[in-house]
């Protein structure tokens, strides 16, 4: 972790190029209106190609401005002033879907093969006249996807393409910084085979019922990455770290290098890692993390046809209040039987290993659970000074699990449950 966080922004990928006497293309100059009504695609878009090759700042000032997505390009710098939005079309017709992905639509920010992109809102944290804020529109395609929803989707997409939010694919040195994200049609950040993303100082609001698919930050077979002082709350994975479906995916790669702190989860599903990890993951740190109201807390899933090689996940001063499941680590997702026999192992069966909680503290729990598969049983997890009070126990299964200080306070029978294949080591 000491070389990601030293590399994130240095060697490890290309620095940004210098502020000095940079151009910036006001939007309103080149006949953007900003009254929420006319859509300003055409000048925006028109800004971007202009500015950005001189590594200049697009200003969107002192409005609503309407649009259908917007092509991102390499140097840009999307400044949103305190007080204005960049709110998406409601116009289904304008997210045309993607032709190297039919389970998605064109994103309202987008862009593939890009560098040293940026998109910020005000330093002030009192926002001034108001937040900067990106607003997707989402209420319609929540409607469709609800409409046009299939059983068994294994997509992600609820049987309905809908757009992102923000969706980025091979690109490096990405930056979102002071802004407000809300109301996206499906996930809100989404990056595919990233290197170099940093989040700070974001908040990302999407409604915790009838959102479906709203996660808040997504990178797929990405790495170097440091997500800090997020405030989420949002219809599903409040962060999820993914590497993969095989039924979807062609390409597979694993995700690595990736510090989250100093954030605040509310609604949602939590934070997880998976379920598609068919590119396995690695190198991951939570630290200084609140958790309120959320399903799942430390949340680590797969199954047998989406597991890789899941390793050194490590997890530190985390608290939770309300939260159902606030040590959720499972390689059957989404749903654990009572009984099961070992079967053949592949490339894809998921191993967890090396992972530890450390200082982790929950109260108004549901349950909690470790389970791992009896042919590829959970190795060396490390839990210390963790305390949970819950209405059921911990249950472990197929698990190797050293404790310190670990304190369960189950309000129905045992605090800790242990099942098939469960080894406990007390120190």
């Amino acid at each position: 972790m000491a070389m990601l966080k030293a590399c994130l922004w240095g060697g490890c990928v290309a620095a940004a190029p210098g502020l000095l006497a940079q151009t910036v293309c006001n939007v309103r100059s080149l006949g953007a209106k900003g009254d929420g009504v006319t859509k300003d695609t055409a000048a925006i878009q028109k800004a971007i190609d202009q500015c950005a090759p001189s590594h200049g700042v697009v200003l969107l000032e002192g409005g609503t401005f309407l649009t259908a997505p917007l092509q991102l390009r390499s140097g840009l710098t999307l400044r949103i002033a305190s007080g204005s939005t960049l709110l998406g079309s409601r116009d289904v017709n304008d997210y045309p879907i993607r032709d190297d992905a039919k389970w998605r639509r064109v994103a309202l920010l987008h862009g593939d093969h890009l560098q040293n992109v940026t998109i910020e809102g005000p330093e002030d944290r009192n926002h001034g006249s108001g937040p900067a804020v990106i607003d997707g529109s989402g209420e319609v395609f929540w409607k469709l996807a609800h409409e046009h929803k299939v059983a068994g989707d294994t997509l992600g997409s609820a049987g309905f393409a809908r757009p992102m939010l923000i969706d980025i694919t091979e690109s490096q040195h990405l930056t979102f910084r002071n802004l407000r994200v809300q109301n996206s049609p499906m996930y809100n950040f989404t990056f595919f085979f990233c290197d170099g993303i940093q989040i700070r100082n974001v908040v990302i609001r999407n409604p915790q019922r009838d959102a479906p698919n709203t996660d808040g930050i997504d990178p797929f077979s990405s790495r170097n990455i440091e997500i800090s002082g997020v405030d989420i709350s949002t219809g599903d994975d409040d962060i999820a770290l993914k590497s993969g479906l095989v039924e979807r995916d062609a390409k597979i790669a694993p995700v690595e290098h990736v510090w989250i702190h100093d954030s605040i989860f509310r609604a949602g599903h939590g934070l997880s890692v998976g379920s598609e990890l068919a590119g396995g993951i690695n190198d991951v740190r939570v630290e200084n993390v609140e958790m309120v109201g959320t399903d799942a807390g430390v949340r680590i899933k797969s199954n047998r046809t989406r597991g890789n090689d899941i390793h050194d996940l490590h997890y530190r001063n985390i608290t939770m209040t309300n939260v159902g499941q606030p040590v959720q680590i499972t390689e059957y997702y989404p749903r654990i039987p009572e009984t099961d026999t070992p079967q053949k192992m592949d490339a894809h069966t998921p191993r967890f290993h090396d992972i530890s909680l450390d200082n982790i503290h929950a109260t108004g729990a549901k349950d909690a659970v470790i389970v791992g598969l009896p042919e590829s049983p959970i190795e060396r997890l490390t839990l210390t000074d963790v305390s949970i009070n819950a209405a059921k126990g911990l249950r472990i299964r197929n698990a190797d699990v050293t404790m310190h200080n670990v304190v369960v306070n189950a309000t129905d029978g045992p605090g800790i449950v242990e099942e098939t294949g469960a080894k406990i080591t007390q120190k």
